[in-house]
């Protein structure tokens, strides 16, 4: 009796470990069925199923390994780096247009509001003719156009 008992434990506990090592092969037919057998199909393309993951060999086999997948996050790490470089130019490109723009715009302010404008050049003062002052605006005028409007830097990059 008690060899029976242990005849019979070995034969349930081996029981699963047989089961689970059957093949499970999946494929599909010329009317685009998928088939699921436990045997390879004649004549067909088929590829193993892991019953344990639910994952076919073919894509395991497509899985990048761990240096790989570290290269990849590198080369992500990188660029995102990049990115971020990228945009603090930008920022820095936008503030310094915003900064140029507002003075353009307070000097044609001034201009346009005064008369006579003083200068002061080598420690003395002076004022600007009307030929001068004439210049100025026209300068200023083009810092303000260049800078106030829409920023066309990256279209001429």
């Amino acid at each position: 009796m008690n060899r029976m008992i242990l005849t019979l434990t070995l034969l349930l506990a081996a029981a699963p470990g047989v089961a689970m090592s059957a093949s499970v092969y999946k494929w599909t037919d010329e009317n685009g069925v998928t088939h699921f057998g436990d045997r390879q199909p004649t004549g067909k393309q088929s590829e193993r199923v892991n019953v344990r993951s639910g994952t076919s060999s073919s894509a395991a086999a497509n899985r990048a390994s761990p240096q790989e997948r570290l290269g990849d996050l590198e080369e992500q790490q990188q660029m995102t780096a990049e990115q971020e470089r990228e945009t603090a130019v930008q920022e820095a490109r936008r503030k310094q247009r915003e900064a140029n723009c507002a003075t353009a715009r307070s000097n044609l302010r001034i201009i346009d509001s005064n008369a006579r404008i003083r200068v002061e050049e080598n420690g003395e003062q002076r004022y600007l003719s009307p030929e001068e002052i004439a210049d100025k605006r026209k300068q200023f005028e083009d810092i303000a156009a260049e800078n106030c409007g829409p920023d066309n830097s990256e279209a001429s990059q």
